[in-house]
């Protein structure tokens, strides 16, 4: 079994080939290649974390879609005053799909 760890978007992923994940929006369009940073590489029994070794090792994915995550209601309160304010958020998104690990 051969799985890595990447960073993507400011996260760690523990990623296999096809696997899909939902990072931070990432620029391009659907299926182009984007290719992710390793942290670490269990390759069956041997594992990798060297960063030289590391640094060879390239993980590929496609970009399926973009899309946005769920709203997220911000809303402050003051107490006797009358004050009180509310916003919305939704986080651009994009979802990869994991093609080779090499």
């Amino acid at each position: 079994m051969v799985y890595a760890v990447v960073r993507a978007s400011g996260r760690q992923e523990k990623v296999e080939v096809g696997s899909i994940l939902t990072v931070n929006r990432i620029a391009g369009d659907s299926g182009n290649t984007v290719e992710l940073p390793a942290v670490l590489l269990v390759d069956g029994d041997s594992v990798t974390s060297d960063a030289e070794s590391l640094a060879k090792v390239k993980v590929t994915a496609e970009v399926l879609n973009d899309t946005r995550g769920p709203k997220i209601v911000i809303q402050r309160y003051k107490n006797k005053t009358g004050y009180k304010s509310r916003q919305g958020h939704r986080q651009d998104q994009t979802r990869i799909k994991v093609t080779g690990i090499k």
